[in-house]
C-alpha cells in the first residue's frame, strides 16, 4: 500500500505542478495584457471548483486559490458568453446594464467594448506567454547548466539501414537536415525521428567538400523509459562518443536567450510538421497523448532522473531540470494548440474577431452557439482519443481484466 501511495504522489504531484505552471502563465498572459488595455477585471484564480481562500486587491480583483489544481482562469468584468464573444442583441443589453448602474464613463473598461485590436492582443497574449514560458525555461536551464553537445559526426552506418542505401560513410559530419542546420546529434534525431517514410536530404561534409544525400528514414518500434514504446524514424547512424568528441558550450545571459528562443522555435516547428503528419495519416493517431500519458512520461522521466543521481542537491537539480524542460515542451505545445481555430480556443475567439473586423459586426448568436458546441465536441473528442490511446498503451483495460481471471 505504501508502495502505491508513493508512485501515485511520483506520477501525479510533478505533473499537476508543471499542469498548473503553464496553465497560471497562460491565463497570467491574458490577465497582464487585459491590465494594459485598462479592462476590469473580476477574478484570477488558480485551479477551479471552490476557493481555499482568496483575497481582493486595490483595483478591486479577487485572487484565489482554489481546490482543484488543474489549471486556472482570469475572468473580466460582465464576461458571460460561453464563447466570450458576444453577438450584437447581448453588446447592446451589457452596454444598457453598465450605463444603468455605472454609467456612460465606465464602458470604456469592459472587455467587450475596447477596441477591435485590443481584444485581439488580450486574447492572443495567453498562448504568446506560453511561449514565452519556454523560452524563458530554456534559457535559464542553459545559462545554468551550460550544454554538452556532441557533433553529428558518424562513427559507423549500420548494415542495411537507410543511412547505408542512401551512401553515408564512416566519418561524415552532417550539417544539415531537411534544410535545417544540425549543430549536435540531438538535432539530427529531432528532424528523423518524425520524418519515417520521407525522403529527407541531408547536406554532409565529407574530406572537406559537401555533399547531399537523400535518405528514408525507416519507421522502428522502440521502448522508451520516459515515453514507453513509440514508433519512431531511424536512419541507423551511430555518432562518434568518446569523451574528446563531446564540446561543451557555456552561456551568457545574452547567447541563452538567443538559444532559449530557437529551441522553442525548433519544438515548435517539429510539434506542427508531427501533427500534421497524423491529421494526414501518415503517423498513425495512437501517437497522440492525453492528460495520463503526459502524466505517465512525467512520472518516468522524475524516475530516470532520480535514478542517474549521485547525491541528493544533483537529484534536485537534475531531476528539476529536467522536468522543467519538459514543462517548456508542454507549453509550447498548449501554446499551439490554443491558436487553433476551433471555437471555445483562443484560436477561435480570434477568428471570430477577423469576422468582426471585415463585416464590421459582431458574428450572429446562432452561429457562435453552433461554433461553441461543434468546437467543444472537437476538443472533448480528442481528449477521450487520446486518453483511450493511452488507457491501452498502459495496459490499463489488460489488468482490469486480469482482475475478473
Amino acid at each position: 500500500m505504501i508502495h502505491f501511495f508513493q508512485e501515485a504522489i511520483i506520477y501525479s504531484l510533478p505533473w499537476l505542478v508543471i499542469l498548473t505552471l503553464i496553465i497560471t502563465v497562460h491565463e497570467l498572459g491574458h490577465f497582464l495584457a487585459a491590465k494594459a488595455c485598462d479592462v476590469a477585471i473580476e477574478c484570477f484564480s488558480i485551479g477551479f471548483g471552490r476557493a481555499l481562500f482568496s483575497w481582493r486587491d486595490r483595483s478591486g480583483v479577487e485572487w484565489r486559490i482554489s481546490w482543484i489544481p488543474l489549471g486556472g482562469y482570469v475572468r473580466f468584468a460582465g464576461d458571460e458568453n460561453a464563447a466570450s464573444v458576444p453577438d450584437q442583441q447581448h453588446l447592446d443589453e451589457l452596454r444598457h446594464e453598465i450605463i444603468r448602474t455605472e454609467g456612460t464613463a465606465a464602458l470604456g473598461r469592459y472587455f467587450h467594448f475596447k477596441p477591435l485590436w485590443q481584444r485581439a492582443v488580450i486574447t492572443v497574449a495567453g498562448p504568446l506567454a506560453n511561449f514565452l514560458l519556454s523560452i524563458v525555461i530554456f534559457a535559464s536551464i542553459l545559462m545554468i547548466f551550460g550544454a554538452q553537445m556532441l557533433p553529428a559526426r558518424v562513427a559507423q552506418v549500420m548494415p542495411g539501414s537507410a543511412a547505408e542505401a542512401a551512401g553515408f560513410r564512416t566519418g561524415d559530419l552532417i550539417i544539415a537536415a531537411d534544410g535545417h542546420r544540425v549543430r549536435a546529434f540531438d538535432d539530427l534525431q529531432q528532424v528523423v525521428q518524425i520524418r519515417g517514410g520521407l525522403p529527407t536530404v541531408f547536406r554532409v561534409e565529407r574530406a572537406g567538400q559537401n555533399l547531399i544525400l537523400t535518405a528514408t528514414p525507416r519507421w522502428e518500434m522502440i521502448s522508451d523509459k520516459v515515453a514507453g514504446d513509440q514508433k519512431i524514424g531511424r536512419l541507423g547512424l551511430v555518432p562518434v562518443q568518446s569523451p574528446r568528441d563531446y564540446v561543451s558550450v557555456r552561456y551568457n545571459p545574452a547567447s541563452a536567450l538567443v538559444a532559449g528562443t530557437q529551441e522553442t522555435w525548433k519544438t515548435l516547428r517539429m510539434s506542427v510538421f508531427g501533427l500534421g503528419r497524423i491529421l494526414t495519416g501518415q503517423i498513425s493517431a495512437s501517437q497522440l497523448h492525453g492528460p495520463l500519458g503526459i502524466a505517465h512520461m512525467t512520472g518516468n522521466l522524475a524516475k530516470a532522473s532520480a535514478l542517474g543521481a549521485p547525491n541528493v542537491k544533483s537529484l534536485v537539480l537534475f531531476t528539476g531540470a529536467n522536468l522543467m524542460k519538459f514543462a517548456a515542451i508542454i507549453s509550447v505545445g498548449i501554446g499551439f494548440m490554443n491558436l487553433l481555430p476551433v471555437p471555445v480556443l483562443d484560436g477561435g475567439h480570434l477568428m471570430f474577431y477577423a469576422f468582426e473586423a471585415a463585416a464590421r459586426r459582431p458574428v450572429s448568436a446562432h452561429i457562435q452557439a453552433a461554433g461553441f458546441r461543434v468546437g467543444l465536441a472537437l476538443v472533448l473528442g480528442l481528449m477521450l482519443f487520446a486518453t483511450w490511446n493511452d488507457l491501452q498503451q498502459l495496459q490499463v483495460f489488460k489488468f482490469i481484466g486480469g482482475l475478473f481471471l
